[in-house]
């Protein structure tokens, strides 16, 4: 008797339960996917009893699927002007008007932020 089927959908939701919890926890590792990679297996290890090696591919492959899902959104130059960016999601139809002036508030000219400003010469 054949149990791949079975063995493909139980490797489906194990898949599932990773890409969850790399979702829920991507916020607390912005600077370390190594570290939320861990943990995502550490999770599959100790609550669904799977052999490390089996939980490493799955997170993988929900790693995978994450970046699709993440790196998705595009610019919409036609639509954005000088001071609202649209952003569309082609894959739902999904588009967000986003004031320039909140991109600077909130991401630009936030304290913590040193990553872009720009050197003068």
């Amino acid at each position: 008797m054949n149990h791949l089927p079975a063995v493909l959908e139980y490797q489906d939701v194990l898949k599932a339960a990773a890409l969850a919890f790399l979702e829920r926890h991507q916020c607390e590792h912005l600077g370390d996917d190594q570290q939320l990679f861990d943990r995502a297996v550490q999770h599959l290890v100790t609550d669904y009893d799977v052999l490390t090696t089996t939980a490493e591919k799955l997170v993988h492959l929900a790693c995978s699927d994450m970046s699709a899902i993440r790196d998705r959104q595009r610019l919409d130059m036609a639509s954005s002007t000088s001071t609202h960016t649209v952003i569309i999601d082609p894959a739902t139809g999904n588009a967000w008007a986003v004031p320039v002036s909140l991109i600077y508030e909130r991401i630009l000219n936030a304290p913590d932020n040193g990553r872009f400003r720009i050197a003068a010469p």
